[in-house]
């Protein structure tokens, strides 16, 4: 399993002492560096804003329910600042992702919609992705223009999120107005015939009112991947009133629209007695095997919204935070081969999937912040309620061949619906049907929540953070089957009600003021149909009667700023156990009697080693394992013990930049990925990845910067999803670009 077991032994060590040793390296440096004159690290310059020196790697959290520092919040939280994705040159949320380790990327196919499916230390996150601290519902493959920065936020979570986050979640915090004039426009060229054109600009409209307006046009070919294309543009404006008075008010819309080629990536072999392990198979990565006259994957996304606060007086703040969103999905993709048997023979049969989807929701979020001591003890209160709702209406394709069958002959091939393994032609015609199904499913979810978030601080030296949320939440998904998803043809209706307590709970010691040493237990809980019609949890007769899986996490971790909080550390131990987990009994019905855990470690690194030298580093290790899968075919215990799919054993991020001169910066960074497995029975495998990346920038004068990207340096051909069944799909290759940006 994963090259064997001294192999894997040999790269956990490897890594582990590697990153240790940065870490100590680190360490060592940064305690040295301190010994120096404050001119000579600490000096601040004059680009200073509060909190932090723009331009720098380590930021604060935004989110208003961690009612401490990140410092003394105890729970592994990473943040991926703006200056980490621009030096990077990421251009999409899965770009940026892949600078923070422990997260690897689901694939999609058909129902299970094809987008951003994130997996945190070994689980599930596509439903758990908020902006702004509110969630953000429908399948979408998000844009990073309108992002100032990422907060990852790991382990069980739902005293934070609701329902979901058993591994993390993720908040993307907005672009907002601030009280000053600038503007900022980018225009990146590359290879594979790239074109990106953003703008970005703030005014001060009068006293106490800003606005913003983001734009976007981005259109690019992907390298090393034939016949695959992206394109969308966006707009965000956003207006603030009242920054420097009792209330504020801000008011801001985004919108979104692709039109990609979607690409399923490579088939699978096929098992047999002599190889059960399926792979990728043995052919030429740039290979694609969609039909440029068939496929397509076009989406919007909108959403407006409102957020209004009020300082009561000095200590007291109420908020209250609004939004409605409409997104929709529509895609017809090619799956490669669809496990039809045809591999072997040379052929590739492209197996149609599709998905018609509507998701309109509306969320409110009403908060109270309250500062305030109960004798010596010092609190910092949040309290708040959540109310949303989420419609999802699905109507996929009937897609009709004019040559019937799947196992490759003349007939097929000749209509485009096979082709060569070796060499597959993306033009070939096809000759067939696109029509509307009968089949059709709605999913509606409501949800009603409370929660209170409080730390309490004793002394300078130990504080108590404690939280608790109430969920109520209700999921009805009811349509029409034409007999692939219940059974017979026929209307259908299936509901879940779950009530749900959610807590966090952790102790905190600063043994100096600039760190801290914690211990930490936290739940989530995954009710039937969380993904609302999105995703692959979808509400079924088997589980519209089964209680929510439940997830609890132990972690133990400590968190260190030096250079007067420019460079932070970190490191945290932890296990995380899934029970009452939906897996098949001997008879065949489904039920609340899995076992899942993760044990694991990780270490980061975040900010200035010295003035002119930044850095943005993690290492993850992750021992997964099926306790209880269930049984299969009537036998129990079949997959009991194997890895959890999607989980690298270890993973290992690294970038960082210099300041050769005042106007010339350089910057490197290198990703490991270990081997995982694609499904529970560890019968299908990809393997593990090394990526380098380079960057330098240069600045012409103060209004005018090159900036020069050259990602997946050594063109590794690597795979960054793998589907349970049937596919992997391939990342991009060596990509090349030169942004010229301007600033006025």
């Amino acid at each position: 399993m994963r090259g064997g077991v001294e192999g894997n032994l040999f790269k956990t060590r490897l890594l582990v002492s590697a990153v240790g040793a940065a870490t100590a390296m680190s360490a060592g440096w940064a305690q040295a560096e301190e010994q120096k004159t404050s001119d000579e690290v600490l000096s601040l310059g004059s680009d200073t804003v509060t909190g932090q020196q723009q331009g720098e790697y380590k930021a604060e959290s935004a989110s208003s329910k961690y009612t401490a520092p990140l410092r003394e919040t105890p729970k592994s939280v990473t943040v991926i600042s703006d200056q980490v994705i621009k030096d990077t040159g990421s251009l999409s949320l899965a770009d940026a992702l892949r600078t923070t380790s422990g997260i690897t990327f689901g694939a999609g196919e058909g129902g299970n919609p094809a987008g951003d499916r994130p997996i945190i230390r070994g689980f599930n996150a596509e439903s758990d992705t908020f902006i702004d601290g509110l969630r953000d519902v429908g399948s979408q493959t998000r844009e990073i223009f309108n992002v100032e920065q990422i907060e990852v936020s790991k382990g069980p979570g739902s005293a934070y999120t609701g329902a979901g986050s058993t591994g993390g979640s993720l908040n993307l915090i907005s672009k907002s107005a601030k009280m000053d004039d600038f503007g900022d426009a980018s225009f990146t060229y590359g290879s594979d015939q790239t074109h990106r054109y953003t703008l970005d600009v703030n005014r001060k409209l009068a006293d106490n009112i800003a606005g913003r307006l983001n734009l976007l046009k981005h259109e690019a070919n992907v390298a090393g991947r034939d016949g695959v294309d992206v394109s969308r543009w966006g707009v965000a404006p956003t207006i603030t009133f009242g920054f420097d008075t009792p209330t504020r008010l801000t008011l801001s819309y985004y919108h979104l629209e692709t039109d990609d080629m979607p690409d399923y990536g490579i088939p699978l072999t096929e098992a047999s007695a002599s190889n059960p392990i399926r792979t990728p198979v043995n052919t030429d990565e740039d290979n694609f095997y969609g039909i440029d006259s068939r496929d397509y994957r076009e989406s919007t996304s909108d959403a407006g919204t409102i957020k209004l606060e009020h300082d009561l007086n000095d200590n007291l703040t109420l908020s209250n935070n609004f939004r409605a969103a409409r997104t929709t999905l529509d895609y017809v993709v090619s799956n490669p081969d669809d496990s039809r048997g045809n591999v072997d023979d040379g052929f590739v049969y492209r197996s149609a999937k599709s998905r018609n989807s509507t998701n309109e929701s509306w969320i409110n979020q009403t908060d109270l912040k309250a500062l305030f001591n109960t004798g010596s003890i010092e609190h910092t209160l949040v309290t708040g309620i959540e109310i949303s709702r989420q419609g999802v209406h699905n109507r996929p394709y009937v897609v009709t061949s004019a040559v019937s069958g799947s196992t490759c002959n003349a007939a097929l091939i000749a209509n485009g619906d096979c082709t060569s393994l070796s060499n597959p032609n993306p033009d070939s015609g096809w000759t067939g049907t696109i029509t509307d199904s009968q089949a059709y499913t709605d999913t509606d979810t409501d949800t009603l929540a409370g929660y209170v978030f409080d730390t309490l601080k004793f002394n300078e030296q130990w504080s108590l953070n404690l939280g608790l949320r109430y969920d109520d939440y209700e999921t009805t998904s009811s349509g029409y089957s034409t007999g692939g998803r219940s059974g017979p043809a026929g209307d259908f209706k299936y509901e879940n009600k779950s009530h749900f307590w959610s807590y966090q709970t952790g102790l905190v010691f600063n043994p100096t003021e600039n760190g801290s040493i914690y211990v930490a237990w936290s739940t989530s809980s995954n009710p039937a149909g969380e993904t609302a019609g999105e995703g692959a949890d979808s509400l079924s007769a088997a589980v519209e009667s089964l209680e929510p899986e439940r997830n609890r996490n132990y972690e133990i971790g400590t968190k260190w700023d030096l250079f007067d909080n420019r460079l932070g550390l970190n490191a945290a131990i932890f296990r995380t156990e899934k029970t009452n987990a939906r897996v098949a009994d001997v008879d065949g019905t489904t039920r609340n009697i899995g076992e899942t855990k993760v044990d694991g470690f990780e270490l980061g690194a975040t900010g200035q080693i010295t003035r002119d030298w930044q850095v943005f580093a993690s290492y993850t290790y992750l021992d997964g394992e099926l306790v209880d899968g269930g049984a299969v075919s009537g036998v129990e215990g079949v997959y009991d013990g194997n890895d959890i799919p999607s989980t690298p054993e270890n993973s290992f991020s690294f970038w960082t930049t210099y300041n050769i001169t005042q106007d010339l910066s350089v910057g490197a960074g290198a990703n490991y990925v270990d081997s995982r497995f694609g499904n529970t029975a560890n019968t299908i495998e990809v393997p593990d990845y090394w990526r380098y990346d380079a960057m330098a920038k240069y600045r012409v004068s103060e209004s005018l910067d090159l900036q020069l990207n050259v990602q997946n340096l050594t063109d590794e051909r690597y795979y960054d999803q793998v589907y349970a069944s049937h596919y992997a799909h391939v990342a991009a290759g060596r990509t090349a670009l030169l942004s010229t940006n301007f600033h006025f």
